[in-house]
Formats: structure tokens, C-alpha cells, sequence
């Protein structure tokens, strides 16, 4: 902790976290005590080596900027969120073994420039992966005669999507040449478009990350692929980089990007989104009632012992799940509260609350993933989220059902038979 605190008593790292929250709620991570109240600000320089005195070890930004963050409440509805934000930027969150990450972020970097962006920066996460990020000020004022800063999280979904589209056949080809049995990039390296959302807050540049104990560095495009983790010790630490250079930000580069994404979403989602729901209109029959839990799946009932890694995917996984077995909006908050407590580091009930907002406004139900489709031999499906998070283990019933609904539904209606 000494060290850490030498660290932020540099005036540089100070200043440099400082203007990274200018207009946005900060979170404060007091190390295994957990985070401070929130919302939050830092009104001066000073007030991040004052915090690392009292025992701050990180400091987390929101992608969004707002009149008055200190105004921001739990619960608030999209109406009063809409009128309290100024602005938005855009965040790709980059998350996998770390090699891999670096590709990733490398091919994320090479489509942006050929959607003629150059406004972006790029950071590593502190950890094992890499964010990179689009000011709002490149972007138009207005979209389709909206005002751009109300189309959050929708719009920055939209384009992540289609960034990711972009990249996928190459970077599973780059991938395939670190090992040859990849059959799904994105099941090795994630690019997180579920972290969009309202209130969602990502590690401050130059801000200590408490699992690795790195700190998040930006770093030049040119470095992506040859990033040493050395460079991001404390010791290390150039402040020489700015991230989300506002100031700098070109007005006029994003049209082409805006234009791509709406057209991919509109041609390849909406399509998909359609069939989804034909497909489960036909397979499935929502239960009247809501299926107590002995008749979950395993893979469900493995992730409701509590996880290590993957907890926002099964966060994911979990709440489609129990929208389909019968639970209603209160319920299903409780239910993934209290598993949330069961994980090793919790995510932030914010987080969980802004997910289960996000699912209200969906107009259909959607499925989870499908179970792999070769259950006797679990490492050929290195593509499924079940077998990469480690909680599908098949039982004699998972052999014959492709889904976790499926599961859960036909097991309730053998027991009362």
C-alpha cells in the first residue's frame, strides 16, 4: 500500500484521473472493503490522493457524462436518465487471455480506421485486456432527427455489434494460429456488449487494477500487439497519453461508421432477432407458473453455486433463463441478487440492476444459448458459453434437450406425470 499510495501522490497521475471524470460519476474501490457510495465526484486534483489515504485502491469512470452526477438515484427511469445526460461515449470493452486480447484489440483498432475513425484511444483494462474508446464529440448531434445523447445504450450496441461482425472471420484466423481447435473467436476473447448499459463504469486511465496490480495505461496503436505488461508497474507509469482526447476529437469522422452499423444491424440482426422469435414461438411454451429450482438444469444450478470468471455472461444466461421458466421482474432481481452474493467479487448491484432494466424493454423473450451439441465430448464445443464458463455437466436428461428451458420445462412436466 505504500507504494500505492506514493503513486497517487504524483501530482501527474492526479491531474490525469482528475479530467478523466470531469462530468461523469465516479466509483471508488476502498480494496476488499468494497466500493464507496455512490454516485460520486472528485471535485479537485487533490481529492485522489486525499481518497488513496483513506485507502482507495482504484478508480472507476462512467461511459456516460451527466448535468449533475451527484443528482443520479437507483431505480431512476429512462425518462429521467435521458434528461440528466449530456453525453455518451463510446466504450469497447476487451476482455480474454491476454494474448488474445491484444489481437482483438488490434483488429478493433484496424476497423475503426477503415470506417475512417481516428479520434479513438486505446488503453490496457489493467488486467487482461484492452479498452478502447470513442469520444461523443465525433459524433453527429443528431440521428435520424434524434438527439444522439438520448440513443444510449442502443446506439453504442449497435456499432460494438457490428465492430465485432467485422472482425470475426479475422480474428479467428489469427487466432486458429495459437491454437488450432478454435472454432468461435468470441468464446476466447470477449468483446462485451452486455456492459453497455446506463451507469455502467469501466477502470480510470492511469487508475490502479487491485487484481493484477497493474495499473490501466493508454498506450499508441502502433504498441497494441507489442504491449508488455512490465511497462504498467507502478513504477513503470508515464503519464505521457492521454485517453478520450475530447479537445482533439474530429466532428466529422463518424458518419460512415454510424451509417455501416445501422445498415448491418438493420440487414443481419433484425432478420435474426425475427427468426429467434418464430423459432421459439414454436418450440416453446412459456409455463404458467414459475418451475422451482430442483427442476433447473446443472449447468444453471453450477452457476448459481457462484463464479470466478464469467459472472456477467451467466448474469446474461440467467435472467433469459428465468424469464422463460415463469419468474416475473421482482422476482428475478432477487433471485440474481442473492446468487451475486454467492460469487467471489460481486459484481455491483448497479450493474445488475441496469441489466434487468435493459430486459423490460426487450419486446420478446429471448432464449439462452443453446447446450453444445456434442455432450459426450465437452472439449469440442469450445464455442459454447456453458463448457467455456465450466458449469455444463450433462446429466442423463441434458442428452436429450437442446436448451436450458427445455430442461427445466419437460423435467417439471415428467415429475407431474
Amino acid at each position: 500500500m505504500d507504494a500505492l499510495l506514493k503513486y497517487y501522490s504524483r501530482r501527474d497521475v492526479q491531474k490525469a484521473i482528475f479530467e478523466s471524470s470531469i462530468n461523469r460519476e465516479i466509483a471508488v474501490k476502498f480494496g476488499e472493503k468494497g466500493f464507496g457510495k455512490r454516485p460520486d465526484i472528485l471535485q479537485y486534483e487533490n481529492d485522489v490522493y486525499e481518497l488513496a489515504k483513506q485507502g482507495a485502491t482504484s478508480f472507476n469512470i462512467s461511459e456516460e457524462r451527466w448535468k449533475n452526477p451527484l443528482s443520479l438515484k437507483t431505480g431512476m427511469n429512462r425518462k429521467q436518465l435521458d434528461n440528466l445526460r449530456t453525453a455518451w461515449d463510446l466504450l469497447i470493452d476487451i476482455d480474454g487471455e491476454f494474448e488474445y486480447s491484444k489481437i482483438a484489440a488490434y483488429l478493433i483498432v484496424e476497423a475503426l480506421k477503415f470506417n475512417n475513425i481516428t479520434s479513438h484511444s486505446i488503453k490496457f483494462s489493467g488486467n487482461r485486456g484492452f479498452h478502447i474508446a470513442l469520444p461523443f464529440e465525433t459524433f453527429p448531434k443528431t440521428l435520424n432527427q434524434i438527439e444522439t445523447k438520448l440513443l444510449f445504450p442502443e446506439s453504442a450496441k449497435i456499432i460494438v455489434g457490428y465492430l465485432k461482425s467485422m472482425i470475426k472471420d479475422h480474428l479467428l484466423e489469427m487466432l486458429l494460429e495459437k491454437d488450432n481447435k478454435i472454432k468461435d473467436p468470441f468464446s476466447m476473447v470477449d468483446v462485451d456488449t452486455v456492459a453497455i448499459s446506463s451507469r455502467h463504469m469501466f477502470r480510470a486511465p492511469y487508475s490502479f487494477n487491485e487484481k493484477s496490480g497493474l495499473i490501466s495505461i493508454p498506450i499508441r496503436n502502433k504498441d497494441i500487439l507489442n504491449f508488455d505488461r512490465e511497462n504498467a508497474k507502478l513504477e513503470n507509469v508515464k503519464t505521457d497519453i492521454k485517453f478520450l482526447d475530447l479537445e482533439n476529437a474530429n466532428a466529422s469522422e463518424s458518419p460512415r461508421l454510424i451509417i455501416q452499423a445501422y445498415d448491418w444491424y438493420h440487414k443481419v440482426i433484425k432478420h435474426e432477432e425475427i427468426n429467434e422469435t418464430k423459432i421459439m414461438k414454436k418450440d416453446f411454451e412459456k409455463p404458467q407458473n414459475v418451475l422451482n429450482e430442483k427442476y433447473f438444469p446443472p449447468c444453471i444450478k453450477n452457476g448459481l453455486l457462484g463464479l470466478d470468471d464469467g459472472k456477467k455472461r451467466f448474469l446474461f444466461i440467467l435472467m433469459n433463463f428465468l424469464k422463460n421458466t415463469g419468474y416475473d421482474y421482482e422476482e428475478i432481481k432477487n433471485f440474481t441478487l442473492n446468487w451475486n452474493k454467492k460469487n467471489k467479487e460481486p459484481l455491483r448491484e448497479n450493474y445488475i440492476v441496469a441489466q434487468l432494466n435493459w430486459h423490460k424493454r426487450q419486446n420478446q423473450n429471448i432464449l439462452p444459448q443453446n447446450c453444445p451439441k456434442d455432450k459426450e465430448n465437452l472439449g469440442n464445443n469450445s464455442d459454447n458459453i456453458y463448457v467455456d464458463i465450466g458449469i455444463c455437466k450433462p446429466d442423463n436428461l441434458c442428452r436429450l434437450i437442446k436448451n436450458p428451458v427445455n430442461y427445466a420445462i419437460r423435467k417439471s412436466r415428467m415429475k407431474s406425470n
